[in-house]
């Protein structure tokens, strides 16, 4: 335990059960001395745990953060999976009674703004811990920790580093999609410019569909399984991550870009939304997300597929390579989500990581050291996430 961080009493606030919300909460349940679910309403919060399997294992609470604000003790973790806006005033909340804070989503400016208070408070606040952001970072960090002790932190370079990530159906419609979240969010997603590395140069989308890619993958490390072509989109801003992944000053960048996987043949399949992206209409945007998910939800029935694709190339001129790939593909079960394990995996994993003090306080992101990531990823690895390393020159 840090010397200044307060000491965890054991106790984790769950709040939200939204499509996110799976095993991860089971974990917790065997490693906290006590879990609270947080939900709409104690019934619903009784159901989500009964749908777990996890009746009698969390107390079922109904939601405002007032009442969650009135519950709260130093040294208590809550677990943020409400929307994004959300974090900033449950932070302010976990700052006043000194407790801890972690969810999934990107460091929001109101989130930074609160962390300096945080850390003050001995409150560690963990970001960036579940998919993507989360399980990408911890490939990337590993990645770049293989590839500096194998070419040399000082050597000149230029590499290509993508992040390619999706959540897809397992088996294709004709529409390439099913809307396992808010459509709302996916088309306003596609509306939002995206900023990357391309050909040694700073270029930015305005509209990211149009950057689209084919990207192939093979699937296995042992090239048993046969390739398969997806599409790939940039997706919002790649160009901080130059800075958060700690590339060594030597290396310059060919490509960097951190974006979208889709199934091949979506560019084409969703020609006609993009036709309504491009008039920027919010009305009828609104109005569309409504129909598309009227037409391609997924269903109880349907299985989602998660695919996880980071590279590595680096090239140091004298004929000198490196190159390493991680890849998951993961599909859901009558259980469990795809999506909900990859998730809240490892957002349990940096919560037990918050109970047994090895986190400091302040503002973290899920992987911020080499040697955190490859821990986590064995930690990831032995509780289920499975996914495969190729290194190769």
């Amino acid at each position: 335990m840090t010397d200044d961080a307060v000491p965890a009493s054991g106790t984790v606030h769950w709040v939200g059960a939204g499509l996110s919300t799976g095993s991860g909460l089971a974990k917790l349940c065997d490693t906290a001395a006590r879990v609270r679910l947080w939900h709409r309403t104690e019934e619903r919060a009784a159901g989500a745990l009964a749908a777990l399997g996890l009746a009698g294992r969390a107390e079922p609470r109904a939601y405002t953060r007032a009442a969650l604000a009135a519950e709260l003790a130093p040294g208590d973790v809550v677990v943020s999976m409400l929307p994004a806006p959300e974090h900033a005033p449950l932070l302010g909340a976990c700052v006043e009674a000194r407790a801890h804070f972690a969810c999934s989503s990107y460091v929001s400016d109101a989130v930074l703004e609160l962390a300096p208070a945080a850390g003050a408070a001995g409150v560690t606040v963990l970001t960036e811990a579940g998919l993507d952001p989360g399980i990408d970072h911890l490939f990337a960090h590993s990645l770049i920790a293989r590839a500096t002790a194998a070419i040399g932190p000082d050597t000149a370079a230029t590499y290509t580093l993508t992040s390619y990530c999706g959540g897809v159906p397992a088996v294709p419609n004709d529409f390439r999609y099913r809307f396992s979240w808010a459509p709302a969010g996916v088309l306003n997603a596609l509306r939002a410019p995206a900023r990357y590395i391309e050909d040694g140069t700073e270029t930015t989308a305005e509209r990211p569909w149009r950057a689209t890619r084919p990207y192939v993958a093979d699937g296995d490390v042992d090239g048993d399984v046969d390739s398969e072509t997806f599409e790939a989109y940039p997706n919002r801003d790649s160009v901080p991550f130059l800075a958060q992944y700690g590339l060594p000053p030597a290396w310059k960048p060919r490509t960097f870009v951190r974006g979208t996987l889709r199934l091949d043949g979506w560019l084409t399949a969703w020609a006609p939304v993009f036709a309504e992206l491009e008039r920027d209409d919010d009305r009828r945007i609104a109005a569309l997300a409504g129909e598309l998910a009227a037409r391609h939800p997924m269903t109880e029935t349907d299985r989602d597929r998660v695919v996880l694709a980071v590279t590595l190339d680096v090239d140091a001129g004298s004929g000198e390579r490196w190159s390493g790939r991680y890849f998951l593909d993961l599909t859901g079960t009558a259980e469990e989500s795809a999506m909900a394990r990859c998730v809240s995996r490892p957002l349990a994993l940096g919560v037990t990581h918050i109970l047994d003090g090895s986190l400091p306080p302040g503002l973290l992101r899920a992987a911020e050291t080499p040697e955190r990531s490859e821990s986590w990823l064995t930690e990831l690895a032995e509780d289920g996430v499975e996914f495969a390393l190729r290194v190769g020159n």
